[in-house]
């Protein structure tokens, strides 16, 4: 960058006189100070624009610097932040459940037990994938009387994808819901059907709040089931026993698909893998449904 002699000399004259104009010898704590304010012009102005170069080039040049450290290692940020759950560790993901950074320690033992992890997060998915349902060995199956055979799943398929669809919509619906509350409501759910074999009614809700509310929800599917049934075909066909038999199925799934983790999702999540909504529907001609 060039400047003139004309420029250069009206620049030095103004940066002296801000710089020494309200300062008189004596003030800065220096008595003896040099008079920089009766240096010739041209001597003042080689100084101030010697000086002016260094201080602009250095500025930038840190600037740069700050710019290509984030470029070339993004994790920098992490270099004074802890993990969100331990508060020991530094953190190597965000995690989406408790909204800030964690360790990956903290991500694989917190997750589904003190974490609610959405069933998106590419993590969860991810050790989805490796998951280990807990072993039945030993754990006699709920309602063993009630035998579920191949050919009744298959006569009563629609009712199937109907009802494992609703449960699974219902289930996303409500806050809080994890496969321990789909247990308490199926099981619910079968012991009010089973008084309906003896014929006397009796509605058993379950106790926790989530369980209740969804409880309801699939209560109210299978009426809407059943209407649907009878505009269709002019008379119920569906009866009582049959409603048993696919909730004890769904319970026995849920059973074997749980993955143990309190907070856990692993069957609401595998329900919905099973029903793609643009395939199901009360009056579906094809099943998507791949039996375990």
């Amino acid at each position: 960058m060039a400047f003139s002699a004309g420029s250069t000399s009206r620049i030095s004259a103004v940066a002296q006189t801000l710089l020494f104009h309200l300062c008189e010898v004596g003030q800065l704590g220096r008595p003896d100070a040099v008079q920089l304010q009766q240096l010739p012009a041209d001597l003042g102005a080689d100084a101030l624009w010697l000086l002016f170069p260094v201080v602009l080039h250095f500025d930038f040049e840190e600037q740069i610097r700050a710019v290509h450290r984030l470029a070339v290692s993004p994790t920098l940020y992490t270099k004074k932040m802890v993990c969100a759950l331990c508060q020991v560790r530094r953190p190597k993901r965000f995690c989406p459940g408790v909204r800030g950074d964690i360790c990956s320690i903290c991500c694989g033992t917190e997750r589904e037990i003190t974490v609610a992890c959405p069933l998106e997060c590419e993590y969860l998915q991810d050790a989805r994938r490796h998951d280990k349902p807990v072993p039945l060995k030993g754990v006699a199956l709920p309602h063993e009387d009630i035998r579920i055979s191949d050919k009744f799943l298959a006569d009563h398929e629609e009712l199937l994808l109907f009802l494992g669809h609703r449960l699974n919509l219902a289930a996303l619906e409500t806050p809080g819901v994890a496969d321990f509350d789909v247990r308490e409501t199926l099981e619910a759910l079968i012991r009010t059907y089973r008084t309906l074999q003896s014929g006397v009614y009796y509605e058993t809700r379950p106790d926790n709040a989530p369980a209740k509310a969804l409880f309801g929800k699939v209560q109210s599917a299978l009426a809407e089931f059943r209407a649907q049934e009878q505009q269709r075909l002019g008379m119920p066909r569906t009866r009582d026993a049959d409603v048993l038999g696919m909730l004890v199925f769904l319970e026995r799934l849920e059973l074997d698909r749980n993955n143990g983790r309190r907070r856990g999702r692993a069957f609401i999540d595998f329900l919905g893998s099973l029903y793609p909504e643009s395939r199901v529907s009360a009056g579906s001609a094809s099943s998507p449904l791949v039996l375990p």
